[in-house]
């Protein structure tokens, strides 16, 4: 009766112990080679996951950057602090990247642009626009919902007294998580030492823009006529700035009649970045 009993827990014993020590064998076989720095590196990173450096969110980039296929620059968020420890960890230079911010090509505000219904379904801008392309007239006109400021990893825009989306500069890495989900197309991403930028996409002719927007371009070309440095064309109604003459002396949106053409910080350094 007791060999019975024992030899079945003894043999049960045993292929327990050859089975553990397979797998102990195994995993030391198999193992996959993790380079440290991954883990390091991620942790330095921002964590917002918001994919503007191309690849898919922060361990995906702290792979490459590990691995060489990416730059330290590609992230726009980090700190100039953190920049420098991921570069001191990879052993390379340490290289700010271009300051890139998000800007809302409208100023059809309230107070500027007419509305032609008044729109309360599903608080978001991509369910508006689908209704007669949205409460504004204009039909290039931000919808104002904030669906943009939702999907901001970073909390940079932010709905103006006037009722349309507005980007904090400061804050903004450029990312473009807001651009993507604008669907008027309203948003672009654009380096920040360019201070001066045309505020309107409208490709309609002068007459049918002011009659639904105050702020909306008319296509007059008196910013490109009084360009000291010849940077601005017209094309399809609308000034082109060619940023190579543009030097930002803000005389375009001096002449402009509607205001439409806007002048900002030229600030454009990510950080000081400090040599490895």
């Amino acid at each position: 009766m007791f060999n019975e009993i024992i030899w079945p827990v003894v043999a049960l014993g045993g292929l327990g112990l050859l089975l553990g020590l397979g797998l102990a064998i195994a995993s030391k076989l198999l193992a996959v080679k993790v380079d440290p720095n991954i883990e390091k590196v991620r942790e330095l990173l921002p964590g917002a996951n918001c994919g503007g450096c191309g690849f898919p969110g922060c361990d995906g980039f702290s792979k490459a950057l590990c691995d060489g296929t990416a730059q330290v620059s590609q992230c726009s968020a980090l700190s100039c602090d953190n920049l420098n420890a991921i570069a001191e960890v990879l052993g390379v230079e340490a290289q700010a990247g271009e300051k890139m911010v998000a800007r809302v090509l409208c100023q059809g505000d309230s107070e500027n642009c007419v509305s032609q219904f008044k729109y309360s379904g599903i608080s978001d801008c991509r369910a508006a626009a689908m209704l007669a392309g949205g409460p504004s007239a204009c039909a290039y006109g931000c919808v104002g919902l904030l669906t943009c400021a939702k999907v901001c990893p970073f909390g940079a825009i932010y709905l103006s007294e006037k009722g349309i989306a507005a980007v904090d500069e400061n804050i903004c890495t450029g990312c473009g998580k807001c651009a993507e989900a604008c669907p008027k197309n309203g948003i672009v991403i654009m380096p920040k030492r360019h201070n001066v930028y045309v505020s309107c996409r409208t490709t309609e002719k002068g007459k049918a823009v002011a009659a639904v927007c105050k702020a909306g371009c008319i296509g007059c070309s008196l910013c490109a006529k009084k360009c000291p440095e010849g940077a601005i064309v017209m094309k399809d109604n609308l000034p082109v700035i060619d940023y190579d003459k543009c030097t930002g002396c803000g005389t375009c949106a001096q002449v402009c009649p509607k205001g439409t053409i806007v002048v900002t910080d030229k600030t454009g350094n990510a950080c000081e970045a400090v040599n490895s």
